[in-house]
């Protein structure tokens, strides 16, 4: 088992490769974005990271420039973000039944439109740590 979790780990590197440059290419924009909004870049580093869908990121931006208020941020996340919700639900349905709800838990986090397009297309039954193995290589871009 532990041989095919790490085949499945590197095929989602190799995988997840594409998504983490395209990625790269958006962080450049957010990164001056964030710039503008007045974020130092641990502050901009720091929301990448609890946020990884790029989407949200430059809502936060927008709330944030308007000075408008944390709930207002927080339903603007909300909606943005609910569509994830979706996409987990759709990806726990290829996920192994025995699978803990742990690496269930870890790939909801690691759900974006780009992960959730390529997982959802691989054939059988979703190994978590093929996602990983994407997660791993996009969410630094």
């Amino acid at each position: 088992m532990i041989e095919r979790n790490s085949a499945c780990f590197r095929k989602g590197l190799h995988d997840g490769t594409p998504i983490g440059l395209g990625y790269l290419a958006v962080s450049f924009t957010l990164g001056i974005a964030a710039r503008n909004a007045g974020m130092t870049s641990f502050q901009a580093t720091l929301m990448s990271i609890t946020n990884l869908t790029s989407a949200g990121e430059f809502a936060a931006l927008g709330v944030m420039a308007a000075g408008a208020s944390y709930t207002e941020m927080a339903v603007t996340q909300l909606i943005i973000n609910l569509r994830y919700l979706l996409m987990s639900c759709a990806l726990s349905q290829k996920l192994d039944p025995k699978s803990s709800i742990v690496h269930r838990f870890l790939v909801g986090y690691g759900v974006t439109d780009e992960i959730f397009g390529v997982s959802i297309g691989t054939p059988g039954k979703l190994n978590p740590f093929y996602t990983y193995g994407q997660i791993c290589v996009a969410a630094p871009g």
